[in-house]
């Protein structure tokens, strides 16, 4: 059970939004995970800052998932997620920043898995 939380600084088309996720759908392969569960988040227009300077044109991307993977996809999924936002929203790597959580418990219709 994978879940990709965008937030990024620029507003995004339903068109947009539609893309990404598919892309994060293939992308989360990587991660030995499927789309059949994946689950995908957006906030656009989203206020950030960093070193106290507002982002103009930036992302930050949170990937949760059921178990964990290698410090390895997890670079790929990481250089991944930069392409499809540079692509898709005009988003520099630069100013795309990635956090991944591995979690043991993972609660759906009523129980754990």
């Amino acid at each position: 059970m994978p879940f990709i939380d965008n937030k990024v600084t620029v507003k995004l088309t339903e068109e947009k939004k539609e893309k990404i996720k598919q892309k994060l759908g293939r992308a989360v392969s990587l991660l030995h995970k499927s789309e059949t569960y994946l689950m995908v988040g957006f906030q656009d227009g989203y206020d950030l800052y960093l070193g106290g300077k507002r982002l103009a044109n930036g992302a930050y991307v949170e990937v949760s998932l059921f178990g964990s993977a290698s410090s390895s996809d997890y670079s790929k999924m990481t250089g991944e997620i930069c392409r499809i936002l540079s692509e898709e929203a005009g988003i520099p790597a630069e100013c795309v920043y990635v956090t991944y959580h591995g979690l043991e418990d993972w609660g759906w219709n009523g129980s754990n898995f």
